[in-house]
């Protein structure tokens, strides 16, 4: 049934796992040596249609509503969850539950999802002006004597729910978007009985935003692999001429080129110039881009309702030289040393905060230089879970260190974001950060790249 969970005698998840297992497995002896610089591009070449796409995420989303989301109901004691969302303001959680081809909220609409219990499933309504045929069945027939919040309220007492969830939050911005004039309507058509059972959903949002299905698992390789695909293109002597080619020229050809793929980038890329002190003196601040310089990017793009956010470097040779110096290549090397730490602490039911406290202990041990900041990725950039974030409190973005509190779930997506330090001797002992960004998901398997690292500098001539 539509509306229905179909009931299954084997975890959901464990065909996932297999496949990010295997997926991981199989790439693993080509991913370093294809991320360095290889015959990268067969990606970007498989990028489907807009007609493919909305059926792929039709597909898993449905797949989502009758799998992920009793699991997390029931994990958050709600038998009922209301997703009110108006026509100019739809919220962060409404267009994730529905087909993609839905673009527009229609005037006010409000989903209904009724836990009818395990075996049962979670039953789907719409009391908005119209059902969705195979998605949602509309309870809100008898428009001429009754408005939509009397028919609401009329569903609601038939159903008799023990905590009705609704969208808000003093915490998390993805669990909270029910407006003060919508939440005033509802308690009143509702009265104060029912009003009594209005519980937060906000953690019930962040569950189904965070969680990914096996499939988007298995997929999120490929857009991460359209991700390295450009990162390789535009990291090279096709877009860049030292002495002649700008950073903005970079960060426009990177928009440019992802707007003409019919993708999104979900914010301005930024290509940064690291100089030498030296060369510095020689060469002044400017955007052009030099001979030895280190160049660092950051990059996101959106393909099949996915996010990634990446950050890589490179190195612009000088004449006669064969390789970026030693120690700006030891530089990425303790970065790569930074990733395996903090990863090695993603554990289930651990809180953001603990990894990130336990990670930045054992690495100040090793003798390296991070500043972790890693966060959530997948429907959106900066998602919903657990921050992993170690900056100060006035650099942090607000409530990152009550948000840290949230636990690790498996089946979710991170972007590995952090920055080391390392002096470098052949720029005279000097500082270098390394900005180091790239995407991964945890997993029964533990927490792996999706997509490979960067293991090497990428070179341009």
């Amino acid at each position: 049934m539509i509306a229905r969970n179909n009931v299954k005698k084997f975890n959901p998840f464990k065909a996932g796992v297999l496949v990010l297992m295997g997926l991981l497995s199989c790439r693993s002896g080509l991913a370093a040596q294809a991320l360095q610089g290889g015959d990268r591009g067969a990606d970007i070449q498989n990028i489907l249609p807009e007609r493919e796409r909305d059926r792929v995420m039709d597909e898993w989303t449905k797949w989502r509503l009758d799998n992920i989301l009793p699991d997390l109901m029931r994990r958050e004691g709600i038998d009922l969850w209301l997703v009110i969302a108006q026509e100019p303001d739809p919220g962060p959680v409404y267009f994730s539950l529905l087909p993609a081809a839905s673009l527009y909220v229609v005037r006010t609409s409000i989903l209904i999802f009724h836990d009818e219990g395990p075996g049962k499933g979670v039953k789907r309504l719409s009391g908005g002006s119209s059902g969705i045929p195979g998605w949602y069945q509309s309870t809100w027939l008898d428009k001429k004597n009754k408005t939509q919040f009397q028919s609401l309220a009329d569903t609601l007492q038939a159903l008799n729910p023990k905590k009705i969830g609704i969208n808000t939050s003093t915490l998390w911005g993805y669990g909270d978007h029910l407006t003060a004039g919508l939440k005033d309507k509802l308690t009143a058509a509702l009265g104060p009985e029912l009003s009594r059972r209005l519980v937060s959903a906000d953690r019930l949002c962040v569950g189904w935003l965070e969680t990914r299905s096996p499939r988007e698992l298995s997929v999120y390789r490929q857009v991460c692999g359209i991700a390295h695909d450009l990162i390789h293109e535009f990291f090279s002597n096709r877009v860049i001429v030292p002495d002649i080619t700008t950073a903005a020229d970079v960060e426009w050809w990177f928009r440019q080129r992802v707007t003409d793929l019919g993708l999104e980038t979900w914010f301005h890329p930024s290509i940064d110039i690291i100089r030498s002190k030296k060369d510095a003196a020689e060469y002044g601040e400017g955007g052009v881009i030099r001979r030895g310089d280190l160049l660092h990017c950051d990059v996101g793009i959106v393909y099949l309702g996915l996010h990634s956010d990446m950050q890589w470097s490179a190195y612009i040779l000088k004449k006669g030289e064969e390789d970026a110096p030693a120690g700006l290549r030891k530089a990425l090397d303790n970065a790569n040393r930074v990733a395996d730490i903090l990863m090695a602490e993603f554990v289930e039911g651990r809180t953001g905060n603990a990894i990130v406290d336990e990670a930045m202990k054992k690495a100040a041990e090793e003798g390296l230089r991070p500043l972790i900041y890693s966060h959530p990725i997948g429907v959106y950039g900066h998602a919903a879970g657990p921050p992993i974030d170690a900056r100060a409190p006035e650099s942090a973005p607000e409530g990152s260190r009550l948000r840290g509190e949230y636990p690790l779930h498996f089946n979710t997506a991170y972007a590995i974001e952090f920055s080391a330090t390392t002096k470098v001797a052949e720029w005279d002992g000097e500082d270098v950060r390394i900005g180091f960004e790239e995407n991964a998901v945890f997993t029964k398997a533990g927490c792996k790249f999706i997509d490979g690292r960067q293991r090497k500098l990428l070179l341009i001539k």
